[in-house]
């Protein structure tokens, strides 16, 4: 097996102290949420989008804005409405008269895509020619207006949110541009302790303003550090394990992954697992990965790539319940794992 060796202590020591400031900055506008917090900052330092999903009146707006005020990043909020076109969101070309000499030329004006940080603002909601054109930037980090490229803003997030409960008059995301999403993050109800100081605080006077704490290069240079965390094969192999079990109909599946679902995960999931766990070690100031890394993140990165069936569905099943019934039925010592019948088979499928 391959041993892997330590990060380096600077960058342990500078994603730590990041966090711990943007924690600090966030905590004077937004209670509670760590949970939510965290994994945002994950996806933020893995470079990359994450979707947020919750009732309203959650504060997850709220949460995106603070957030890039506390980074010093430019930020775009776009409040996605049936009626929204691609140009409304990636801009347009319009023709110009030059007044010194007369002559016409296009000049392209930027939409509220080119920033840093953009709120895509129940995402849901509109149809499915305008999630195209976010679907490119989010991939390609470019939009493409007639036959020109426009390269974005670097670093750049697509930080989403979605209503559950209001369907009518929604566009369910494709699987694909779901699949471009790192994390799926579900924003709960405080509790009754968090409620009270969200009450005391918002009925006061006004809220502190958060200061920004690190920039642009800052982050791409974080960005840069956690991939160079080192990670052992044996928990490369373990995060394989998880997301080839989702795969209903393939060799070494467990009978109710094939009964219960009828689509999982692909690569990106291993991809995004990975990363993730990387970067949630230098946030907690460890130099190494471990499997808590893993399990932790499962629920976050597979929970909108799998797709329960019909039936399981309709007798409560969702695609957390899977998930945890996956982290409890794959062994997380190594030599458990490898010496296992079922996973044998996964591993030589």
């Amino acid at each position: 097996m391959t041993q892997p060796q330590s990060a380096d202590s600077t960058a342990v020591e500078r994603l730590h102290e990041a966090h711990d400031r943007i924690v600090e900055q966030l905590s004077r506008v937004i209670v509670g949420q760590r949970q939510v917090v965290d994994e945002l900052l994950i996806c933020l330092f893995s470079r990359g989008h994450c979707l947020l999903e919750g009732v309203p009146g959650l504060a997850k707006t709220l949460l995106i804005s603070t957030l890039a005020r506390s980074l010093d990043l430019s930020f775009s909020r776009i409040q996605f409405t049936p009626d929204l076109m691609p140009a409304d969101i990636v801009g347009t070309d319009v023709l110009e008269e030059d007044r010194a000499s007369g002559g016409r030329q296009l000049r392209f004006l930027e939409g509220p895509l080119f920033a840093n940080v953009v709120l895509a603002d129940e995402i849901n909601r509109t149809p499915p020619k305008t999630q195209a054109a976010l679907l490119e930037a989010m991939q390609e980090r470019q939009v493409s207006v007639g036959r020109t490229r426009h390269r974005l803003a670097d670093p750049f997030f697509v930080l989403a949110t979605q209503n559950p409960i209001e369907q009518e008059g929604t566009y369910p995301l494709p699987e694909a541009q779901q699949d471009r999403f790192m994390f799926k993050v579900r924003v709960g109800y405080p509790s009754f302790d968090e409620e009270f100081e969200i009450a005391r605080r918002t009925t006061g006077r006004p809220i502190e303003e958060p200061q920004p704490v690190l920039s642009a290069a800052d982050i791409i240079a974080l960005q840069q550090s956690v991939r160079e965390v080192p990670v052992s094969d044996h928990l490369v192999r373990y995060a394989l394990s998880l997301v080839r079990q989702t795969r209903a109909g393939e060799k070494g599946v467990p009978e109710f992954v094939s009964d219960q679902l009828s689509w999982g995960a692909g690569p990106r999931a291993v991809q995004f697992l990975i990363l993730g766990a990387k970067a949630r070690a230098l946030l907690q100031g460890r130099s190494h990965v471990t499997v808590d890394d893993i399990q932790s993140l499962a629920p976050p990165v597979l929970r909108h790539r799998i797709v329960v069936g019909f039936a399981a569905e309709s007798e409560g099943v969702t695609p957390d319940t899977i998930i945890q019934r996956l982290l409890e039925t794959t062994p997380s010592r190594e030599d458990e794992l490898t010496r296992d019948a079922r996973f044998q088979t996964i591993f030589a499928s």
